[in-house]
């Protein structure tokens, strides 16, 4: 009975430093830089408009990074375009860059007055986009790292003018 006290005692106490252990071990990921590319018109329906978003991602650290999924939001010129969760399953290899695309279908009813100035004027001049998220890294103990960029991005007139399929 004793031994068996003191075995539970050895074993608390060993499961109590692994637990220590494996809190202080968290793996430190800096921020990698996220920037918006570019902004196109896939499709064209009657009530709904199918926008492409281009990212570029720089990952400014010594081990490659395994992006699970990505949490979003983008604001074109002071308007929020688009938001959401999307399941990414791609690699930023190390100190190095990668790029990932999101399609975002908009309900033109609700967004058409605002969208409809922000498409005629990113084609004449430079839109301020301001994006914000988090990206799942698929590594153990690794936290999920935040993302924040502000920028301006020019509109291509012929893609949006004649709404390219893929």
């Amino acid at each position: 009975m004793m031994e068996t006290t003191r075995l539970m005692k050895v074993l608390l106490g060993a499961v109590a430093c692994l637990a220590a252990g494996c809190a202080s071990t968290g793996i430190t990921v800096e921020k990698p830089g996220v920037s918006l590319r570019s902004v196109e018109v896939a499709e064209i329906e009657l009530d709904s408009q199918t926008f492409v978003l281009d990212f570029d991602v720089i990952n400014p650290n010594p081990f490659p990074l395994p992006i699970r999924s990505i949490s979003y939001g983008v604001e074109l010129d002071g308007f929020r375009f688009a938001s959401g969760e999307t399941q990414g399953e791609f690699i930023v290899p190390a100190n190095s860059d990668s790029e990932f695309r999101i399609t975002v279908d908009l309900d033109l009813m609700r967004t058409a007055p605002q969208l409809m100035f922000i498409v005629r004027d990113g084609v004449y001049r430079d839109i301020p986009y301001a994006l914000e998220g988090r990206f799942a890294i698929d590594v153990p103990f690794a936290n999920p790292v935040s993302f924040r960029n502000e920028g301006s991005i020019r509109l291509d007139a012929g893609e949006l003018a004649a709404g390219r399929s893929e």
